[in-house]
């Protein structure tokens, strides 16, 4: 038994599949995720057809297991609980049928996040509550965990009928953004199939210890990634909270989706934190930490790299990120 070591496709998603699947190989990676909604398209998974054709599933396996490769997961990140018309059900609606497609393909593992709802009934948009300490949040986040409950009840009994576990990242912006948080979800849903995805670069920026987290979790730890963070020296004067981000023009190319109307903004030039290839925030012997770790709870978790270090191409980055994994892995 050992730790399934990949990449999740998002960052070759402007190659075809196969070229995307030639390229992981050529770094020695056998484990593969690829995305299937939310937020961003879904090129290397045609979603509808494979829902429809036993035959397309079939032949789209195959694509992974002629090059010796495994589909370990599908990706749906977004915001399922957003009050905006546009956003919201649609990421809800893409969750939902990536996991029966998970179930159908024999795929484990559906990556997502847990989504944030408005402050109130009558709210238009997402409010994500960080530090309650005014008791006005309070009711806030006791209205949002409502919500947030529902939803993940009814997610939970559709995985759990379609054989599928729902690892959900830790990510700020979403009521579950740690431990505590994922803890507290399966907790009150009573959940079966909800578990995390551990993505260590937002709980690296946030000063969390990421080791101490995957044995604090244990075996609600179902998939990873393999994502590096580091500070910068701009934390010194916005601390890891900042807010100094700017719009992204309409007709800029290359934009990133968040939703119908909505994208990605751009870093500050000197940010406090950003995500780098690993190995560049920490190093091989971390990475050998975190490996052993994932592998103390599930010998065969997938480990897959998530490439979003500007400072490298596509390629280039996922080469680094994969040497210096392997690296790591080797010292198991």
């Amino acid at each position: 038994m050992a730790l399934k070591l990949g990449a999740y496709t998002a960052c070759l998603h402007d190659r075809p599949l196969t070229e995307a699947l030639d390229i992981l190989q050529a770094n020695g990676l056998t484990s593969v995720e690829v995305n299937t909604g939310g937020f961003i398209p879904s090129p290397h998974c045609p979603v509808d057809l494979l829902l429809s054709s036993a035959t397309a599933r079939e032949e789209y396996l195959a694509t992974f297991t002629d090059r010796g490769m495994e589909l370990t997961g599908l990706n749906c990140n977004g915001n399922p609980l957003n009050p905006l018309p546009g956003v919201g059900p649609k990421h809800a609606d893409d969750l939902r049928r990536t996991i029966v497609l998970a179930g159908l393909l024999g795929v484990k593992n559906v990556v997502t996040m847990s989504g944030t709802p408005g402050s109130d009934p009558d709210a238009k948009y997402p409010s994500w509550v960080v530090n309650p300490w005014d008791g006005v949040y309070m009711d806030v986040l006791d209205y949002q965990w409502g919500v947030a409950v529902e939803f993940w009840k009814e997610i939970d009994a559709l995985a759990r009928a379609n054989d599928v576990r729902v690892a959900i990242e830790m990510h700020p912006h979403n009521v579950v953004f740690s431990p505590v948080t994922l803890k507290r979800l399966v907790d009150e849903t009573g959940a079966t199939n909800l578990g995390a995805e551990m993505d260590p670069s937002h709980l690296m920026w946030q000063g969390m210890d990421i080791v101490a987290s995957i044995k604090w979790l244990g075996p609600l730890v179902f998939h990873a990634a393999a994502k590096d963070a580091t500070l910068c020296p701009g934390a010194d004067i916005r601390g890891v909270l900042d807010t100094s981000f700017t719009r992204v023009p309409a007709d800029s190319p290359g934009k990133v989706p968040t939703g119908y109307g909505f994208w990605c903004n751009s870093w500050p030039e000197n940010p406090a934190w950003k995500f780098v290839a690993v190995g560049v925030g920490h190093d091989v012997a971390y990475w050998s930490e975190f490996l052993q770790a994932l592998a103390d709870v599930d010998p065969d978790m997938a480990v897959n790299i998530e490439h979003e270090d500007a400072a490298y191409s596509q390629t280039e980055g996922l080469a680094l990120a994969a040497k210096n994994l392997h690296s790591a892995a080797e010292r198991l």
